[in-house]
């Protein structure tokens, strides 16, 4: 079930992007972990196991690569640990690759849940006719990783069941690989043009041409908009009011733990945690009706 998915268009916009603002441009440790945690959680609730036990194996690297790689060039901070070639390893240059590894990780998952949700016809519907022809280019480029690494293993299994992949040394290998990638630029070639002509040939981007939507904007939209703006102006508030302002260098600032404080900590994280929220309730209902037939 995707009870997030079924949200308009413009409220899953605005949403996505409240919680993306807040994660890159405030750089508080609790707010970056907070959004970090609800993006595993919703990430959790839109995949399937094994997806997600990849995801770990991609995530996870790339996690220590960046929490270890800050203070290994950035020798700022006044807490050594230990030297390296003559150069300190400090604490404060440590935790701040812990906490940029941490944005880096939560910016990506929330982009991921962002494709999962926002799919193309949900993205020209808020554009297309503002900017046709950008939002036709912006979502062809957003859908074409998935659709290019879909269509690459296609192609892959076919070739498979040609018996072109019965070498096992290097030299075959490449040579199936580079095969597979010769058949996706064609694809791709191919696939732009045909949508490219298709469109044309609906008339898309004309001037008086109309347009059907299933979407619809109910009141229960109203009120999941009205949250989000609420619980998006509380940080925004305290990062002007100087609430959420951290510093590493040269020491690690201590975390407010003031009422204003505490109440932009728990509007971030009730604003980061709300799909899952939804996602855990429409489960409740299903397996409640479920349980009743």
């Amino acid at each position: 079930m995707k009870a997030f998915a079924n949200v308009h268009p413009a409220v899953s916009m605005t949403y996505f992007l409240s919680v993306l603002l807040v994660s890159m441009f405030l750089s508080h440790p609790v707010l970056q972990a907070e959004a970090l945690l609800g993006g595993i959680l919703f990430c959790a609730t839109l995949q399937k196991r094994g997806a997600a036990l990849r995801d770990i194996g991609f995530y996870l690297p790339l996690f220590l690569m960046v929490a270890v790689t800050n203070p290994l060039f950035s020798h700022n901070g006044v807490t050594p640990l230990f030297f390296l070639n003559g150069n300190p390893v400090t604490l404060e240059a440590f935790l701040y690759g812990i906490s940029l590894a941490v944005m880096v990780i939560g910016v990506l998952l929330w982009c991921k849940a962002y494709s999962e949700i926002m799919t193309s016809d949900k993205f020209l519907y808020l554009f297309g006719k503002a900017i046709p022809k950008l939002s036709l280019v912006l979502s062809m480029a957003l859908r074409f990783i998935p659709a290019y690494l879909r269509q690459s293993r296609r192609v892959s299994r076919a070739q498979k069941a040609m018996g072109l992949y019965a070498g096992k040394n290097i030299t075959d290998r490449v040579k199936n690989r580079m095969r597979v990638f010769a058949a996706m630029v064609s694809w791709s070639l191919e696939n732009a043009m045909e949508t490219s002509a298709s469109m044309k040939a609906r008339g898309y981007g004309k001037k008086g041409r109309t347009n059907f939507s299933l979407f619809r904007f109910r009141s229960a939209d109203g009120v999941l908009l009205g949250v989000c703006v609420l619980l998006l102006a509380v940080p925004l508030v305290g990062a002007v009011a100087g609430i959420t302002e951290f510093t590493y260098y040269p020491r690690v600032d201590n975390i407010e733990t003031t009422p204003a404080a505490l109440a932009v900590y728990t509007a971030f994280g009730l604003l980061s945690l709300l799909p899952f929220i939804l996602e855990v309730k429409e489960a409740l209902v299903w397996n409640y009706y479920r349980s009743k037939i």
